[in-house]
């Protein structure tokens, strides 16, 4: 089965850190790009960070830069977010899905099911 599976999500205080990850389970992650989005309530999804298998580009929010870094294990079939110096703002469901550039949006093919991150401060 075709499948996104996030994992690692949890809550954390102001200006700790958690790395979520996203296995692709069946599905080819060759010349694709895995993002990030959230959604936190009562607001739109947004895009947080991407990566290219293609070229290796990445992409993130202006929101996150510096504090967040997208990776990934080519052998797992696995991406990661690295999240560093949480914010309060930064709570929200977070979500990984496939495009086939970045910054993704226009043609996702696979979302998973979404980690709840919580920071409290």
């Amino acid at each position: 089965q075709e499948q996104l599976v996030e994992s690692g999500g949890g809550l954390v205080q102001l200006g700790g850190s958690l790395r979520l990850s996203c296995l692709a389970s069946g599905v080819d992650l060759d010349h694709r790009a895995i993002a990030w989005f959230r959604q936190a309530p009562g607001k739109e999804r947004e895009g947080v960070s991407c990566i290219s298998t293609t070229d290796d580009s990445t992409y993130y929010a202006d929101s996150v830069k510096g504090r967040f870094t997208i990776s990934i294990d080519n052998a797992k079939n696995t991406v990661y977010l690295q999240m560093n110096s949480l914010k309060p703002e930064d709570t929200a469901v977070y979500y990984c899905a496939t495009d086939l550039t970045c910054p993704a949006g226009a043609l996702i093919d696979y979302w998973g099911q979404g980690t709840q991150v919580t920071v409290s401060s």
